[in-house]
């Protein structure tokens, strides 16, 4: 009965663990390892023209019909941008999340 209850025991706690996986999209915090989508990639195209640096990283991005919010890391640091990508190709909002004041 002992032994039973300790596998019921592990059992469960695997079950728990394995939920705790957070998706935010193509990418987790980090560097995308995947081909950037086109919406991805028209964000990167135009971040990189507004900041004039080609130093540009998909950091994350969230899928919306009325939308695609991608978040690119800029230079060195990876200063954080956030841009809105849409089915035709165009970019809006591309705006610097970056507390400029403390740098």
């Amino acid at each position: 009965m002992n032994s039973i209850f300790k596998a019921a025991a592990g059992f469960a706690a695997v079950v728990t663990l394995s939920a705790c996986v957070e998706d935010t999209g193509s990418a987790s915090g980090g560097a995308s390892t995947s081909m950037p989508s086109a919406a991805e990639q028209a964000c990167l195209r135009d971040v990189t023209r507004t900041t004039n640096n080609g130093d540009v990283v998909l950091l994350s991005s969230e899928f919306s019909q009325a939308g695609t919010q991608v978040i690119v890391g800029v230079g060195p640091q990876r200063a954080r941008w956030s841009c809105i990508a849409y089915s035709d190709g165009t970019t809006a909002g591309i705006t610097s999340l970056t507390n400029e004041g403390t740098l």
